[in-house]
């Protein structure tokens, strides 16, 4: 028994788990085939540990905690193996549109709210954002999520991107002006 629940359960939900971890690393590395990689390594750390998995959290939770470590070390690898030089607009949109089927839906959608008006609402704002956040340059995208979407403080971003703190601010500033004006033309003046 792992965290109350057989082993064979265990590695069932672990996989049923995978739609999300992959779409959760493809926001974080903006590429599919990174994105792929980290969700197999999480995938792998998580079976190789299934016996410290207690049950004290959701599965998810801890599976995305594996994740998110996961893409940070991906973020690093890569800031190491590739030029800084910035991604074109379509390799951007090519990255992004893999998160949607052949009829530009998502391939797998959130669980439905309990308020559809707020629901509708909410989901058309999240997707203006994500795609203001795809229009952002790589870096300054890179630098936002690990901030403002998996917490970590300027030190560490620093740290793992091998950046200066002005550096990081700066990118964060960049990041936050257009991230302002995006959704200032495309939700708020709507």
């Amino acid at each position: 028994m792992i965290g109350g629940m057989a082993a064979a359960d265990f590695r069932t939900q672990i996989e049923a788990l995978r739609p999300y971890l992959l779409r959760y690393a493809s926001m974080q590395l903006r590429s599919r085939e990174a994105a792929e990689d980290a969700v197999q390594e999480t995938l792998l750390a998580a079976l190789s540990a299934e016996t410290s998995f207690e049950g004290r959290s959701n599965l998810r939770t801890w599976m995305t905690g594996i994740l998110k470590h996961k893409c940070v070390d991906a973020m690093r690898r890569a800031g190491r193996e590739s030029p800084l030089a910035g991604e074109d607009a379509e390799s951007a949109a090519q990255d992004f549109d893999a998160l949607f089927d052949e009829r530009q839906h998502w391939r797998e959608h959130p669980r439905p709210w309990d308020d559809p008006d707020g629901a509708l609402h909410q989901k058309q704002f999240l997707r203006t954002l994500e795609e203001c956040l795809a229009a952002l340059p790589a870096r300054t995208a890179q630098v936002f999520m690990l901030r403002e979407h998996m917490g970590l403080d300027t030190d560490e971003i620093c740290k793992q991107l091998s950046v200066t703190s002005t550096h990081c601010w700066v990118l964060l500033y960049r990041a936050r002006m257009a991230l302002r004006m995006c959704l200032e033309k495309n939700w708020f003046a709507k």
